[in-house]
């Protein structure tokens, strides 16, 4: 027997709602002898996963995984969002992958939706931020905090920040392309230095792939042998990625930097714990420079 399921995130607030906002949230749910699996979020930031197995005009009943019936209020209903039954695994809820528009510091052609955003922190000293304005286009930028500190040493405050517009879209079900730059200068001075890029990315948030082609430039003047990315992430639990990220630059012949790493995640907040390597650092490093990086989206 075919059994639907439906999930959706309910927010529990403190004031009750309007009836016809109450009659509209009800539409979301499943009736009572329909088994449904959803995710509830109270106003203390409380969530749950299971499934209804009550519910009238009132108040439905959830079971949850741990067997638990909790009651919900009707009138406390905030929102409902529908949440695809491929976030169970084995009978586990996973919850979207928080990350998957970037690797460690490249990003994918998948985009933020309009209104998230994430807060990156890499090895302390170089900070971003990045905010969707539409579900197509995001805009970043951020700073480092070395230089800063050595022009502030010198009666200057000279820091290095970049900045990162990104617009991608999707082509077919597992392939989506994009545009950007990567745009970096010293503030109070002329001119900048960057990669112009087109991006294409195959598979899907969990599982996907992405080939990078770019163009460098300095001071105006740009490259005429693009920059190379191939990077991709695999989701191997609940809560940890496999991450990989490749850059090869254009010199006598193509030399590349290689990366490979572990990251660890929650709804909202990841950690990045990587190795940077090359044939000249795997002389000295065989297995490579770690890096490090935390994430908070929003």
């Amino acid at each position: 027997m075919f059994i639907p399921v439906i999930f959706a995130m309910i927010t529990i607030v403190m004031s009750p709602l309007l009836l016809g906002q109450e009659e509209s949230l009800l539409q979301g749910i499943a009736a009572p002898e329909q088994i449904s699996l959803i995710k509830i979020k109270g106003d203390a930031g409380l969530r749950y996963v299971g499934t209804i197995i009550e519910r009238n005009d009132k108040e439905i009943v959830l079971l949850t995984e741990g067997k638990i019936k909790v009651l919900i209020p009707i009138e406390t209903i905030l929102d409902i969002r529908t949440i695809p039954s491929s976030h169970f695994h084995d009978g586990e809820y996973w919850f979207p992958n928080p990350n998957e528009t970037r690797y460690l510091y490249a990003p994918s052609a998948f985009n933020l939706k309009k209104g998230e955003g994430y807060y990156q922190n890499t090895y302390l000293f170089i900070n971003s931020f990045n905010y969707g304005f539409t579900d197509n286009f995001s805009f970043g930028m951020g700073f480092e905090f070395l230089s800063t500190f050595g022009s502030v040493g010198s009666g200057s405050f000279n820091p290095i920040y970049f900045l990162t517009p990104k617009y991608s879209m999707e082509v077919s079900e597992n392939l989506r392309v994009g545009i950007g730059v990567l745009y970096g200068s010293i503030l109070d001075e002329m001119g900048g230095f960057g990669v112009g890029y087109g991006l294409a990315t195959y598979g899907n948030p969990e599982h996907n792939a992405t080939l990078g082609l770019g163009f460098g430039f300095f001071d105006g003047d740009f490259r005429t042998d693009p920059v190379i990315t191939i990077s991709g992430m695999t989701r191997i639990s609940r809560r940890m990625s496999l991450v990989t990220e490749n850059w090869f630059f254009p010199a006598d012949v193509y030399r590349g930097i290689l990366t490979y790493g572990i990251r660890f995640f929650g709804e909202s907040m990841s950690v990045d714990l990587a190795l940077i390597n090359n044939a000249e650092l795997a002389t000295v490093f065989p297995i490579g420079i770690p890096y490090v990086d935390f994430v908070v989206k929003f």
